[in-house]
């Protein structure tokens, strides 16, 4: 598969979170534990598409502002996921997933 397929898919899926939590508080996603589900399901789709894209094009990390940090969170969401806190997830959607979709969209319209 090759890189820009790959960030198709942080697109979409990134896409998706705004979707779901489009209209909601943190207090209705706390409650929420299908949304939650779902919104941690599509950050790690993110950080998978990001690490592999990265396999394939070295210059990726380069591209992509906090790019080990959005990695490094797929993996405590597939491997350490005790340690994951709903408030932390919410800051994310909220203050570093515009940023990272206004990147790869910049990256796909080179």
């Amino acid at each position: 598969m090759e890189v820009r397929e790959r960030f198709e898919h942080v697109l979409e899926s990134g896409e998706i979170i705004l979707g779901y939590v489009a209209g909601k508080s943190f207090e209705q996603y706390a409650v929420d534990r299908m949304l939650r589900d779902a919104v941690e399901r599509r950050f790690g789709m993110i950080g998978e598409a990001l690490r592999e894209a990265a396999r394939v094009d070295a210059t990726v990390p380069e591209r992509i502002t906090r790019f080990r940090e959005i990695v490094d969170f797929r993996n405590v969401l597939v491997y350490d996921y005790a340690t994951i806190y709903d408030e932390g997830v919410w800051r994310i959607v909220q203050n570093h997933l515009p940023r990272l979709l206004a990147e790869v969209r910049a990256v796909l319209e080179r």
